[in-house]
């Protein structure tokens, strides 16, 4: 059955009243739709964020305007999607099955979906662990009878420390560095840049994978350097966090541009008049993929040399290593 005050039956009579109650009804859909667009507009915002893409680069890849994409993102897209949500009440289903979402494409997917609905973080993440113990394709690192991996992944934003604080740390463990950017480019034969330029985001996401996978398969123990968007493909990040033992080296918005800049990469706040703005935004977008590394280092609350003498003794008690003397 249609949800009240939805009519879906045209040329009926009318009963009493029932031109002040459409009215209400209208007045309420309205508000509700309002909501519903603000709703769309964060997650377009948030989205776009974790992937480390400016406004200006998503209307320029979307082949829509600057200011179309802004409005979206300030919920005032295009009313015409509300006709969907208008549907998805009628047929008494959710948006994402509307839309085809993955996880109504079958009886067992809309269980487990809602078994999962509502649950806490902490909950969400013994689930996500028993299923990848149960499928074969890891769980979490070091619980249980599980070995603890002597593969070390160093997650963060570019400019956060991670190739030079991973460099030290693979010196003094006498472990291999992987710049994981640079495993990428050797897959593709050309520059970051070069891939994303020529064969897009999709493709270098599928660079990056594979370059993992390689990572964990040749080496035993290694300290990898993985680039700062790797978190915004969940496939790839449940293989690290699965294979991998995870530091987030963190810094401050203004470390992280100061850094980058020293560099001479300003990637991917190039061309945009609001850096600080852009950077801020992206790592908001991704802290919370970054922060289910099993450690966490401010690199911006101390001094480099004992930044790195915290990461040695906190990776060395990680993988009971005897403390450097």
């Amino acid at each position: 059955m249609p949800e009240s005050g939805i009519s879906l039956v045209s040329g009926t009579p009318e009963p009493p009243h029932s031109g002040a109650k459409r009215a209400s009804a209208a007045t309420k859909f309205a508000k509700e739709g309002d909501a519903f667009l603000a709703q769309l507009g964060e997650r377009v915002r948030t989205l776009r964020s974790r992937r480390g893409f400016t406004r200006k680069a998503v209307a320029h890849l979307a082949g829509v305007s600057e200011r179309h994409l802004a409005n979206l993102e300030y919920g005032q897209g295009n009313a015409s999607i509300l006709i969907l949500l208008l549907i998805s009440r009628a047929l008494q289903c959710s948006m994402a099955e509307l839309l085809g979402d993955v996880t109504t494409s079958s009886p067992e997917w809309l269980l487990i979906r809602e078994m999962l609905a509502g649950r806490d973080e902490a909950s969400l993440h013994k689930a996500r662990v028993a299923i990848g113990d149960l499928l074969g394709t890891g769980g979490a690192q070091g619980e249980g009878a599980r070995p603890r991996s002597h593969l070390v992944a160093l997650i963060g934003l570019r400019g956060a420390g991670k190739s030079t604080l991973g460099s030290l740390l693979a010196q003094d463990l006498g472990f291999p560095m992987i710049e994981l950017s640079r495993e990428i480019e050797k897959f593709a034969g050309c520059s970051v840049s070069e891939i994303q330029g020529l064969y897009g985001q999709a493709a270098y996401r599928r660079y990056e994978r594979r370059a993992l996978e390689e990572a964990i398969q040749i080496y035993p123990e290694a300290v990898i350097a993985t680039p700062g968007g790797i978190v915004s493909d969940p496939a790839t990040f449940n293989l690290l966090l699965a294979h991998c033992t995870t530091i987030w080296l963190k810094a401050t918005p203004e470390d992280h541009m100061r850094r980058v800049a020293a560099q001479g990469d300003m990637r991917p706040m190039d061309a945009s008049h609001e850096a600080m703005a852009d950077l801020r935004s992206i790592l908001a977008g991704r802290s919370a993929f970054y922060a289910k590394a099993e450690w966490q280092l401010d690199t911006s609350a101390q001094p480099q040399e004992k930044t790195f003498l915290l990461l040695r003794d906190k990776v060395r008690a990680l993988l009971q290593f005897a403390h450097a003397t």
